[in-house]
């Protein structure tokens, strides 16, 4: 939209972008979403296949976790923060109805609430693995959908965001399982740097086909993979404590919700559309 200060706009130079401080708050939000959904249909697909390890608790943190990282922008909403005036194009208040986008992620938290209460023993049970099959179902459709711009999107994006989702989902869930293994090797390190690798391979593929590698701004490039991968490969590998286990999912959130200003680029997440989150 031309002249509206919440939207990112390209200037002659393409390594420029004119970004508000709302936008980048809408950015935020909308990374902490992805992580949360990445994060669900990471665990519902692993409840769903019977890989996930036995106990009600190894399941119910991730589940909470989840829930958190996708309640803040619509907590946001509902407050009527400045930053933050709807969710997902709805604005809480009397005569204001949810949209189709609010209404599917408002719907996904109802298999996530089944989840909870299933799961138990070695999570075998088929109703827990119908539940987490809906769970990660429904993640993914507000991955694909709700979560997209109003503007059109190819295949690249969708497919980058999704990996985007399940690598910050990921080293939450990561994070979950280590903190309860205790004292025993963390048996996930594997997929984890599968999703590394996975991740950069395709963050720097989309933006070569979007001629977005030739922008320049290579001290904010080096910063933004150093956030992004660098550092939780580095913390994967070295399997550390818990303080700095988080450290990896928080410096890869944090890395793409500033994305934009480090690397003076349109991302995926952002190209042209809503500022809503």
């Amino acid at each position: 939209m031309p002249g509206d200060p919440t939207f990112p706009q390209r200037t002659s130079d393409p390594a420029t972008v004119v970004s508000s401080p709302r936008r980048l708050h809408a950015r935020v939000l909308r990374v902490l979403a992805n992580s949360g959904y990445g994060l669900w249909l990471l665990l519902g697909t692993a409840l769903a296949l019977g890989l996930y390890p036995a106990g009600r608790g190894d399941a119910l943190v991730p589940l909470a976790l989840g829930a958190a990282l996708v309640s803040i922008a619509p907590l946001a909403a509902l407050l009527r923060l400045p930053l933050a005036p709807d969710w997902l194009g709805w604005r809480f208040g009397r005569d204001s109805r949810p949209t189709g986008k609010a209404l599917l992620a408002l719907a996904t938290y109802l298999p996530m609430l089944g989840v909870a209460g299933l799961v138990r023993g070695d999570n075998l049970f088929w109703a827990t693995r119908l539940a987490a099959a809906a769970l990660a179902l429904g993640s993914l459709a507000c991955l694909i959908h709700a979560l997209s711009d109003d503007a059109q999107e190819g295949r690249w994006p969708i497919f980058a965001r999704l990996v985007e989702a399940a690598y910050t989902g990921g080293l939450w869930l990561w994070l979950c399982l280590a903190a309860q293994d205790g004292d025993e090797p963390i048996h996930s390190v594997s997929w984890i740097l599968a999703l590394l690798l996975l991740a950069l391979v395709v963050g720097e593929i989309f933006r070569w086909r979007s001629g977005d590698a030739r922008s320049g701004g290579w001290p904010g490039r080096l910063l933004f993979l150093a956030l992004v991968y660098l550092a939780p490969c580095l913390i994967v590998l070295v399997q550390p404590d818990g303080l700095l286990l988080s450290l990896a999912a928080v410096s890869a959130m944090v890395g793409k919700s500033v994305e934009t200003r480090l690397c003076g680029t349109l991302s995926y997440s952002g190209r042209g559309g809503s500022s809503s989150v």
